[in-house]
Order: C-alpha cells, then sequence, then structure tokens
C-alpha cells in the first residue's frame, strides 16, 4: 500500500465501522422505545387491578416510575452515542471526498483577506479554492480565527516546537475526529468575543443580602408546604407566602428578564465548550506547546470542563423559568429566578478572569487538528529541516500543493541569503504558480507544516509579496499609485529586519520606458537591503542587472511551439527566456 493510498483507506475503513455502529444503536434505540411503551401499558394495566390497595399501587408505581426513568435515561444515552456517531461518519464522508478534490464546501475564510497584509492576498490563502479552504477543519468560530491567525502570522519563531505539535496530533485521528464530531452536536452561533466582553462587563445588580433571603425563604416555603400536607388550615398561609415570593422578585424582573435574554445567547457556547475542555483534559500528548496550552486549563482549583459543566448546569436551570407554570410556582415559593441570578453572578466573580484563557486552548486546539490533518492527509509532503546557514531555501522537487498531484510539476529550487533571482518567461508558462509555489511553502513551514517537496532545507525568514495590486475607487487610487504604496510598504519594512520578497511584475501601471528605469533602480535598492527574494518579470531588460551584482541571478521559465501548439514544460531553468508567446496566441485566435 502506498504512502497516498494510507489516509483513503483510513477514511474508508472507519465509514464502514461507523455506518456498522450506527445502524446497531437504531436498533438498541427501537428497542429501548418498545419497552418504554411496553411498561407504560403493563403499568396501566397493572395499576388497574391493585387500585383500591394503596400500599401495593404506590410500591408498583414507584418501581414502575424508577425503571421507567432508567429506561428514558438509557435512551437519551443512546441517542446521544448515535447522533455522535453520525457526525464522525460524516466527518469521513468529509475527508473522502477531499481526497477526490472536492473541498469547495468548507469555509473559504475570505473575510480574512486583506490587501495591505504582507502576502495574503496573493498567494491564493484565503477566497474560493485557497489554502485555507483546503485544509480549514474548524468546528469553533474562535477556532477558525485562530487558523486564519496562525496564517497571517509571519512569524519564524518555533518552528519545531510548532511542527512536533502537528506530528503527534496527526497520529490521533480517533482524539481529533471525536473532538470535532462532539463540536457539531451541539449549534453555536455566538462569538465567543462576545461572550468574554460580557462576562467581564457584567455587574452584579442584586444586593448581597438577597442570596441570604433566598436560602431561608426556600426553606420556609418547604416547612409551609409539608404544615399544610399535614394541616388544610396552613392552606392561606401557604398562599399569601406564594405571593409573597412574586412581590420579593418583582422589582428585579426587568434587569433578570435582560439576564436571562444575554445568558441565553451563550447557553450554547458553554455546553460546546465544556465538551471539548473535556477532550482537551483527556489528551495525552508529549509535544511542548500543546502541553504548555493543555497546563492552563489543569491551573484552577477544577478542572475547566468542570467549571464550564457547572456554569452550563446553572444556565439550564436558570431556562427553566421559560416553562410558564413552573416560572410562576419556582418564583413563589423558590424565588427561583433570584436564586439562579445569584449563581451566576458568583460563578462570574469567580471566573471572569480565565474564560478567556480557556476559550483560547479550545481555539489553540481548534486550530491545531486543522493544521494535523493536513499532515495525515498528506503523507507525500515532508517537514521542512531547519538550518541557521546562508541558504535560505534548498527543496527538491518543490510543487504547489493545491494541484493535483496528476498535474503537478514539481522543481528543484535553492537561494541564498541576500541573493535575488529575476525569473523570466512567456504568458502562461508557470511563472506566477511558481512565485505562489515558494511562497506558500514559506508560510507552511512557518506554521509547522510539512511541504509539497521530496525535502527542503529552509533558513526562517518572514515573507513579503507584491503580485495582485489592485486600483480602489474607493480610495480614490490609481493601479499605478496603488502600486507605489505596496513597493512603499515593502521598503519600510526591509528598515527593520531582512524579508524574503516576491514581486510579479513591477510598476505595471506605467510606460516601457519609466517602468525599465524605475524597476532597475527599485530592484537595486533591494540588492543593497540585504533582503532575499524572487522577481518575475516579462521585461529582458532587467536580466542585465545580473552582470551588475553578483547576488543576481536570471532564471526562465520556457515555452516552445510544436506542431502548431504551445508546449509548456513548467520547469525552471537557468538563464534569460528567449521565447515569448503573446504574437503566436494573437494570431492562433485568429485576433491579428
Amino acid at each position: 500500500m502506498s504512502d497516498m493510498t494510507k489516509p483513503l483507506t483510513f477514511y474508508q475503513s472507519e465509514k464502514l465501522r461507523l455506518e456498522h455502529i450506527g445502524k446497531t444503536l437504531k436498533s438498541q434505540l427501537k428497542f429501548i422505545g418498545l419497552l418504554r411503551i411496553g411498561l407504560f401499558f403493563s403499568l396501566l394495566i397493572s395499576s388497574y387491578y391493585v387500585v383500591g390497595h394503596t400500599v401495593e399501587l404506590l410500591i408498583l408505581l414507584g418501581c414502575g416510575s424508577i425503571l421507567f426513568l432508567m429506561l428514558v435515561l438509557k435512551y437519551q444515552k443512546l441517542k446521544n452515542k448515535c447522533k455522535l456517531s453520525r457526525h464522525l461518519l460524516n466527518i469521513n464522508l468529509e475527508e473522502i471526498e477531499f481526497l477526490k478534490g472536492n473541498f469547495h464546501h468548507f469555509p473559504s475564510g475570505e473575510e480574512f483577506s486583506d490587501s495591505t497584509h504582507f502576502y495574503s492576498n496573493d498567494i491564493d490563502l484565503f477566497g474560493k479554492g485557497s489554502f485555507f479552504q483546503f485544509m480549514n477543519r474548524t468546528s469553533t468560530p474562535s477556532g477558525k480565527i485562530k487558523l486564519a491567525s496562525l496564517l497571517l502570522e509571519n512569524s519564524t519563531d518555533q518552528i519545531e516546537f510548532k511542527q512536533s505539535v502537528v506530528k503527534e496530533l496527526a497520529q490521533k485521528v480517533s482524539w481529533r475526529q471525536n473532538f470535532l464530531a462532539k463540536a457539531r452536536m451541539v449549534k453555536n452561533e455566538t462569538h465567543p468575543e462576545l461572550i468574554i466582553s460580557w462576562i467581564k462587563s457584567h455587574k452584579a445588580f442584586l444586593p448581597g443580602y438577597m442570596k441570604i433571603i433566598a436560602r431561608v425563604f426556600s426553606l420556609l416555603s418547604l416547612i409551609f408546604i409539608m404544615l399544610t400536607a399535614f394541616s388544610p388550615d396552613f392552606f392561606y398561609l401557604l398562599v399569601i407566602w406564594f405571593f409573597a415570593g412574586l412581590i420579593i422578585t418583582l422589582p428585579f424582573i426587568k434587569r433578570i428578564n435582560s439576564l436571562y435574554t444575554a445568558s441565553g445567547k451563550i447557553k450554547n457556547t458553554f455546553k460546546q465548550y465544556e465538551t471539548l475542555l473535556g477532550q482537551i483534559e483527556s489528551l495525552e500528548i508529549n509535544a511542548l506547546l500543546a502541553r504548555e496550552e493543555q497546563s492552563k486549563i489543569h491551573s484552577s482549583d477544577k478542572k475547566a470542563s468542570e467549571i464550564f459543566k457547572e456554569f452550563s448546569q446553572i444556565l439550564d436551570a436558570f431556562d427553566q423559568r421559560n416553562n410558564m407554570l413552573f416560572g410562576v410556582l419556582g418564583n413563589g415559593f423558590l424565588l427561583w429566578d433570584i436564586k439562579n441570578t445569584n449563581r451566576i453572578d458568583a460563578w462570574i466573580s469567580k471566573y471572569r478572569h480565565q474564560v478567556d484563557q480557556w476559550f483560547e486552548v479550545i481555539a489553540y486546539y481548534d486550530s491545531q487538528i486543522s493544521l494535523s490533518n493536513y499532515v495525515f492527509n498528506h503523507p507525500d509532503h515532508n517537514f521542512s529541516s531547519i538550518v541557521k546557514t546562508n541558504q535560505i531555501l534548498e527543496a527538491s522537487e518543490l510543487g504547489h500543493p493545491l494541484i493535483h498531484k496528476d498535474q503537478r510539476v514539481s522543481n528543484d529550487y535553492d537561494i541564498k541569503e541576500k541573493e535575488f533571482h529575476i525569473i523570466t518567461g512567456a504568458n502562461m508558462a508557470g511563472k506566477s504558480t511558481f512565485l505562489r509555489t515558494v511562497s506558500l511553502a514559506l508560510v507552511m513551514t512557518n506554521v509547522g507544516l510539512p511541504v509539497c517537496a521530496k525535502s527542503m532545507a529552509y533558513s526562517p525568514i518572514k515573507l513579503i509579496t507584491s503580485m495582485r495590486t489592485s486600483d480602489s475607487l474607493k480610495d480614490d487610487d490609481s493601479y499605478f499609485y496603488a502600486e507605489i504604496k505596496r513597493l512603499r510598504f515593502i521598503v519600510e519594512s526591509m528598515k527593520t529586519e531582512s524579508y524574503f520578497i516576491i514581486l510579479d511584475e513591477i510598476l505595471k501601471g506605467t510606460n516601457s520606458k519609466d517602468k525599465a528605469l524605475g524597476s532597475i533602480k527599485f530592484i537595486e535598492k533591494l540588492v543593497h537591503s540585504g533582503s532575499s527574494g524572487i522577481i518575475a518579470t516579462h521585461d529582458l531588460s532587467l536580466c542585465e542587472i545580473e552582470k551588475k551584482f553578483d547576488q543576481v541571478q536570471n532564471k526562465y521559465f520556457d515555452a516552445s511551439i510544436q506542431n502548431e501548439e504551445l508546449f509548456f514544460d513548467y520547469k525552471l531553468k537557468e538563464g534569460v527566456c528567449k521565447n515569448m508567446n503573446a504574437s503566436f496566441l494573437l494570431k492562433k485566435m485568429e485576433i491579428i
């Protein structure tokens, strides 16, 4: 079995296993459902025969109710298992489709694209058919943002530590899939940042003594109910006590209603995150960065999952006020709203400064699951060797990961520190694809991912690109001015540190003579900056710079005409391109 078939074999095997589990669970659910119906009618018939015998009737109804409740709990447990197995099955079906090349249903991350960023707008990082869409499997809003921020971070720190995390998590397929499936079991539409903001800004509005009053009032209610059960003479006192409870609650009802509305929006998030924190707590992992994150949820007096479960249960209890009968009786006898408001206030007061950290841990692991899933799905990719030499990049068979392996043409490529490569070539010969291949390889390595290459040695460096400059009607910018602003951004960035700079046609927005002169001056500035990079151009006059600077090398992608058709081999070669294809294409398409 080849490496490329291992992920597919695994997902297909899981599909068959989970389909079998699903059928078994459905059969068990049906059986438990029939048992419940049978028990109900058995109790009904049996009660008829012992209706005149109070003790026997109470025993029968008591035992029957306990048994019925056990069946209800068993049914709910099986239902949750069935739901989990269905989500797990869908996850494996999605991955099977992904390996067939169908990934455009995943979120594209288009909202993260930024034309002012170092590279995000140039290398198909976000948007339809992008790298983000290709590898994103996040299950929470914060995880999605975290994954995007990692790709945008442009950080060269701790690459080998990042690699160790995704390497280890890649092998924990069951744990990863259970995390995703459990996250999907609870629908969550409230963004964590809004929740954190609400929790940190929340202010208790009940006086401190209301906590004691609620406890004493509930205890006295229980006493009055017991007294009424023994003697009907206490009934009127019980009614007065009931209305007293409603009167005590009334002054706070408006603010309690506001609290109920706000807490209702976050209830599902805490249900979801309670489960995910438990999943993280159960993880056994050796990778340092992952353990550091995991330790953040063990620093409290309780496990974070238990603390979240506690708050989730408080919110569930508060939600019972939505039941009209329980809401009225609960407030009348137990000061239910006041009691639960006090519990919410106490929880927030105790944990408000830790919640954001716990949310960040969930986002971290959610993002790492996407990265490690990518590792598992691409056994033909290889992790870069991190070196500290003057060789910035030395790659063997480097290709673009979004091009299918059957169509992909890979290239060997190496570039040293302070070197610039000027790449020429005909239209459609592969220049732009190559620029994006190198760019993406740097970004992938910097976040800890393996690259689409047989091997790659890499001396970490930050990336900056200019390939897709566009004019802006909103800002009243011409295309040329937008280009100038981008080049100025590059120059300003180089003042503080060295970058790997990738440019696709400098000064496209001006006339040929001015363009050539300006481009030469700009390349000379780049050479003197101490940075490195690649410049693609159709202007062969720029290739003359190689004669002036030892740090500049010319490379090209070729095109040839074979049997009256254009042929591209997409292989990078040393030297300057001699064959251009614009005239041939115009003639071929009968334009000239």
